[in-house]
């Protein structure tokens, strides 16, 4: 096998020099340049990316910091982010803090010093030491979902979201509306669930409508759970006519329970998600959609661009739009 000394013998230059030449760096003139690749190209050699990496200070890994790896919005945005830098040469170390139901890991010193040169971190609220972490570690770091102080972030706003689902629902007659979304583990999913249900409550009452505290259910961020908690509601004698969902997945979740009970669906109950989940538009459902391919591509252009740059880079908060999109799942409510 080919070595970087075989390399250096062949230009006629040390391997300091060769090593220099193949990574780009200056104090090499064109001349030596073109013949240390030259024979490198005859040699057939292959820098290794460790020896790069122990050369250069730098890893060409990116971390990826997510709660979950099996939810759909989280998966779609670390496949994305994975296709956004290869590009680049770079690569993903996934670090999955999700630990048990009840609790999420937290970010130590081990998991990212001398692994990555940056991170991504996707809707996970960092503890004050998390944060504090990273800084110290110089790591250039963009959020998704959340924002912290002094990071990049990329963003749906959340509340307009929600109110835009809501405002769907109202429109077409609804005034007995049902929210499905508030979560168990809020230190797991961040602060966009609170968001969403804030701003349902808002809708509502900005409306003059009443929202029924039996009406807001738990459902914790999962299309099982929303069948179940759906199930129980639309069995009281008084049932909704409508039904937020903080995601289509629990909106899903809430048709799935409607169909067992018998209820029509929009006749009886219409259903509005968030997100525009690929099953949403295969089950005809409403939806409020976020464009979760171009946060992954975004959030990994900023960081590209802060492990490329000289100095530090501006601040950037940006905000994707949302979309209403109407589908068969929404209508007018039943008459009284």
């Amino acid at each position: 096998m080919t070595t970087i000394l075989d390399v250096a013998h062949a230009s006629g230059v040390s391997v300091a020099t060769v090593s220099r030449a193949l990574r780009g760096l200056d104090r090499v003139s064109d001349e030596t340049r073109a013949r240390v690749f030259k024979a490198a190209t005859e040699l057939h050699y292959v820098a290794s990316p460790t020896a790069a990496s122990l050369a250069s200070g730098r890893t060409r890994v990116v971390g990826v910091v997510t709660p979950f790896v099996d939810r759909w919005y989280f998966s779609t945005l670390i496949s994305e982010i994975e296709k956004s830098i290869r590009d680049e040469a770079l690569h993903v170390l996934l670090l999955d803090l999700e630990d048990s139901p009840s609790r999420r890991r937290p970010l130590t010193r081990d998991m990212v010093s001398k692994r990555v040169d940056g991170v991504i971190v996707l809707n996970v609220p960092l503890a004050d030491q998390e944060q504090a972490l990273l800084r110290q570690l110089g790591l250039p770091a963009v959020t998704v979902g959340n924002t912290y102080a002094g990071w990049s972030s990329v963003r749906i706003d959340d509340g307009a979201t929600v109110r835009t689902a809501v405002e769907h629902l109202i429109s077409l007659g609804h005034r007995d509306i049902a929210y499905v979304g508030a979560v168990v583990r809020p230190d797991a999913y961040g602060v966009v669930p609170n968001e969403r249900r804030d701003a349902f409550v808002y809708a509502m009452g900005a409306a003059g409508l009443r929202v029924r505290r039996d009406w807001m259910r738990l459902s914790d961020w999962t299309a099982r759970d929303a069948t179940t908690d759906a199930a129980e509601m639309l069995a009281r004698a008084r049932r909704p006519t409508a039904v937020v969902a903080a995601s289509d997945e629990m909106g899903l979740g809430v048709l799935a329970a409607a169909l067992r009970a018998g209820v029509r669906v929009p006749q009886e109950l219409s259903i509005i998600g968030v997100d525009d989940h690929p099953h949403a538009a295969v089950f005809g459902m409403s939806t409020v959609r976020q464009d979760v391919r171009a946060q992954a591509a975004r959030a990994s252009g900023l960081l590209l661009t802060q492990l490329g740059a000289s100095s530090p880079t501006p601040v950037e908060g940006i905000v994707l739009p949302t979309h209403l999109i109407v589908r068969e799942t929404t209508a007018p409510p039943p008459p009284p």
